[in-house]
């Protein structure tokens, strides 16, 4: 079979501020349909490293290209659909479900039917959702909506900076295991950032260890968490 195609590529990437390194000259590559799962102790960089990526923080060296297209060039509105992001806790808008998972499409002034909302709807296991108010969903079901939410800007990249550790040990698994069919059934290309190793050796083809804003070692899920 030949290689998957290079999707998104970091050179010599970092990010100074006030001084302090946060992220040090990061190289890296991930191909299409492929999960790279960011690991370290806390405050390694892991988030600022993820911010990165979609410019919700500016690098100070070095820089990203996305389908070889240096990302300076994409504007920021186009570069976030494209590389859409699902944070630790789940910021949904004021009002429906409805109004959360239109919400990009509508931006970009696409017509958004109800059976396009219901379809990634049931893609998140949240069929029948689309008229509840925000406010009465579980953090489990908040974090599904934020899910389906950057699913329907049919993202190149999906950044997931801790997507399950503000959830309980039910909902854990189970965004967890939803979060793998999707990447799986869509072949995205996905980038993860956990403290939890067992979850990043669960989700991922290749690990990068931070230490200290440094990449200390990237390699497969054997090479850098079973060495």
């Amino acid at each position: 079979m030949p290689a998957s195609a290079t999707i998104l590529t970091t050179e010599h990437l970092g990010r100074r501020v006030d001084g302090r390194m946060l992220v040090d000259d990061i190289s890296v590559e991930v191909r299409e349909g492929e999960v790279l799962a960011v690991v370290g102790p806390s405050g390694s960089g892991k988030s600022s490293f993820l911010r990165l990526l979609n410019r919700l923080d500016e690098p100070t060296s070095g820089t990203v290209f996305l389908n070889e297209v240096d990302y300076r060039q994409i504007p920021p509105r186009e570069l976030r659909r494209r590389v859409g992001m699902v944070t630790q806790r789940a910021f949904l808008f004021p009002g429906t479900v409805y109004d959360n998972v239109s919400f990009g499409p509508q931006q970009r002034g696409e017509a958004f039917s109800d059976d396009k909302s219901e379809e990634l709807l049931v893609r998140v296991g949240m069929a029948g959702y689309a008229r509840r108010d925000v406010t009465n969903l579980s953090g489990g079901e908040a974090q599904r909506i934020s899910l389906a939410r950057a699913l329907a800007n049919s993202p190149t990249v999906l950044l997931l900076d801790e997507p399950t550790s503000a959830l309980d040990e039910t909902a854990k698994f189970e965004v967890e295991s939803l979060i793998r069919d999707i990447i799986s059934q869509s072949h995205l290309t996905c980038v993860i950032v956990t403290h939890d190793r067992a979850q990043a050796a669960r989700m991922a083809m290749q690990v990068m260890m931070l230490e200290q804003g440094r990449a200390t070692r990237i390699g497969t899920v054997e090479e850098v968490l079973h060495a």
